[in-house]
């Protein structure tokens, strides 16, 4: 990946991810820490674009394109929360075909029992049983087969884009700890608090990054 753009690029989103967390740790309540994550993001899928210009990944600028819309629905508004989380679900799916197309195998036997599993953990043991609850677990159970898929592959590019899902993982449990303060304690909720986005921004950065092309590759 060129200098000129790896450089300037995790200098700005350093600077925001500094930022911002710091108004999350001192709860700021200016709502300034909301579009900084969002500039973030938005970041990561410019620096995608230009990825796939320069003869990378084609599938990882939609998927980030749909993070993005994800995250004005569930970020910026606050709303449509069952769209998002589908949105996110097309995402993994993106994904999905990425690593399929990288020969990664399926796992049929690993995705359908994960998620039947989630599903009855959902429905039996937290007593929910709303849409937006289930949906949230075939996410998250195609989110983990994923990141499983993404470390058996060879190359810093896989190493990149396994590590910016096993970020992404990190995230969604805090996600997931932040939702149930009823379940957890005072300290783990606050930690999930500024958890979630603590992983958020560099796992969809490393995402970003996964889009260019090794040297080896760039230069066939």
């Amino acid at each position: 990946m060129p200098r000129g753009i790896l450089v300037p690029f995790l200098a700005v989103e350093g600077a925001l991810y500094a930022a911002f967390l710091y108004l999350d740790l001192t709860a700021d309540p200016s709502g300034l820490s909301l579009w900084l994550k969002y500039i973030g993001i938005l970041l990561c899928l410019l620096l995608s674009g230009l990825g796939a210009l320069r003869g990378g990944d084609r599938l990882i600028p939609l998927a980030l394109a749909l993070t993005a819309l994800a995250d004005w629905f569930l970020l910026v508004l606050g709303e449509q929360y069952l769209l998002g989380v589908t949105l996110f679900l097309l995402v993994q799916i993106l994904y999905l075909l990425r690593l399929r197309r990288a020969g990664a195998a399926i796992l049929l036997w690993l995705r359908l029992p994960l998620t039947l599993a989630f599903l009855a953990e959902v429905v039996i043991l937290l007593g929910l049983s709303a849409e937006l609850e289930l949906l949230c677990a075939l996410y998250f159970a195609q989110l983990l087969v994923n990141t499983a898929q993404a470390w058996s592959l060879p190359g810093a590019t896989w190493r990149r884009f396994a590590l910016g899902l096993t970020l992404f993982v990190a995230c969604d449990v805090c996600v997931g700890l932040f939702n149930l303060p009823h379940l957890i304690p005072a300290s783990l909720h606050g930690f999930a608090r500024v958890g979630m986005w603590l992983f958020y921004l560099p796992s969809q950065a490393l995402i970003a990054l996964s889009t260019f092309p090794e040297a080896k590759e760039s230069s066939q």
